[in-house]
């Protein structure tokens, strides 16, 4: 997607900003985060460690976190900025939670202006979902 993309532009753009929030004195590896929801609202978040590893959130859970306190449920798109060159993935637990709630495009960027546009089915193919819990 071209960096003229007014979507990609206005959502790299959240999420840098959420960036500058990241409390990360462990890994000084900032995250931010920008969740689309269908109805148009943009939802931020940033990482937030923990001395206790395990105790850290990171921007993608915050920000769709942020959403689901709001109202937000049905996410369609979600940007993720980092200062990594290429740019940073999201975690697995990270893409798990973005298939719960339905985001279909992810939005990879980095300071330096790189950036990639990804399918979600792309990122975690044969998602665990809803279907998953089926029986016979």
């Amino acid at each position: 997607m071209p960096a003229s993309d007014p979507v990609v532009y206005s959502m790299t753009r959240a999420a840098a900003a959420a960036r500058e929030n990241a409390y990360a004195p462990y890994s000084d590896f900032s995250v931010g985060a920008a969740a689309l929801a269908r109805d148009g609202r943009v939802f931020t978040g940033c990482n937030v460690e923990n001395v206790s590893y395990g105790l850290s959130t990171c921007a993608e859970r915050n920000a769709i976190a942020a959403a689901v306190c709001q109202g937000g449920h049905d996410l369609t798109t979600i940007a993720v900025v980092t200062s990594a060159s290429p740019p940073a993935s999201p975690c697995g637990a990270c893409r798990q939670v973005m298939a719960e709630f339905g985001i279909e495009r992810v939005i990879l960027a980095n300071l330096a202006g790189e950036r990639f546009d990804l399918q979600m089915h792309d990122l975690l193919p044969a998602a665990f979902d809803r279907t998953s819990l089926e029986t016979d």
